[in-house]
């Protein structure tokens, strides 16, 4: 059977399943709840990038033209970084069963990710852009790289190394929101086919905070509240604009909102752990709620459009 070349925007699958099973495991450190929908959560997490991993690579083997022609396109390729970003995430799910497996993961995703986002930022950095194409997968090399680096060196016991990755993420952030969000202000609107890629927007306060938590102690302090604020901000806004965004018919790229989503409800639950009795634990349960309700419908489209599209397509020796 012929299996055509996947997107790497497919790997925003494997940061859904993974951000979810990271929101389980923190809803058992602040509430108690079963640990195991967590550990199965990252076990299908760990499947899927295998098999994508597995299929990525065979697109640079077999359809090597149209894999470069990914890379230096103006908005597809930012979505390369999630294939570091992906491999982090599945180390993160890896480290209380085998602390070995996770370096090693950890290590090969932080690596990719921080090659690809000199590689992309020394790329843009040299002009010629056109600003139409300016979308949230500017985060994705950069500030989602450097967050998630972060997180997983705080998680290993390096919380100087991951204080240094958060920097990064954070003044990439920082700078890279301003540019998109002058764009969406004054330009043109996005088009449909581009509009669900705003679903990234929900990520960097969140993930943010999460890499800020993990690189720190003690009790929630203003930043840790001022990054859930921030996300939450976002998450209404978005909110305000799904009847706008959806009038792009499902596709594999809703899968961009669920990393924020699982993210913010794992930043309030964490907070929580952490003994805050203040929005965050007001808050905590309904973003736990909507975080796995994001994440189990665009599964359940997912595959509902993954099984419509085989059989429309036959099957090629």
């Amino acid at each position: 059977m012929k299996v055509p070349p996947i997107p790497a925007s497919f790997f925003g699958s494997v940061l859904g399943l993974s951000g979810l099973g990271g929101s389980w495991r923190a809803a058992h450190d602040a509430w108690g709840l079963p640990v195991w929908p967590g550990e199965a959560l990252y076990a299908a997490a760990g499947v899927v990038w295998l098999a994508l991993v597995a299929l990525y690579a065979a697109k640079w083997v077999n359809a090597r033209a149209a894999s470069i022609e990914e890379a230096l396109h103006p908005v597809q390729c930012c979505f390369i970084g999630l294939v570091g970003v992906a491999t982090m995430l599945v180390g993160a799910g890896a480290l209380p069963h085998s602390r070995p497996l996770a370096i090693v993961l950890m290590a090969a995703g932080g690596l990719f990710t921080l090659g690809f986002a000199v590689w992309r930022t020394g790329g843009l950095w040299q002009g010629g852009r056109d600003p139409a194409t300016t979308t949230p997968v500017l985060y994705l090399p950069t500030v989602a790289g450097s967050f998630v680096s972060a997180a997983s060196l705080g998680a290993l016991g390096y919380p100087d190394w991951g204080q240094a990755f958060f920097g990064g993420g954070l003044f990439s952030w920082l700078a890279i929101e301003s540019v998109l969000i002058h764009r969406l202000l004054t330009a043109d609107p996005l088009p449909p086919p581009l509009r669900p890629t705003l679903g990234i927007q929900l990520a960097p306060a969140p993930v943010g905070a999460l890499a800020y938590l993990s690189v720190t102690q003690g009790p929630p302090d203003v930043l840790a509240h001022a990054l859930l604020g921030y996300g939450v901000l976002q998450a209404l806004v978005l909110i305000r604009l799904l009847s706008w965004i959806m009038k792009q018919p499902f596709a594999p790229s809703y899968w961009a909102f669920t990393f924020g989503a699982t993210a913010l409800a794992s930043t309030a639950l964490k907070l929580v752990a952490r003994g805050d009795t203040g929005p965050a634990a007001a808050i905590a349960p309904v973003l736990f709620v909507a975080a796995n309700l994001v994440v189990c419908y665009v599964s359940i489209r997912s595959t509902m459009l993954f099984l419509q599209s085989a059989r429309r397509t036959p099957a090629a020796v």
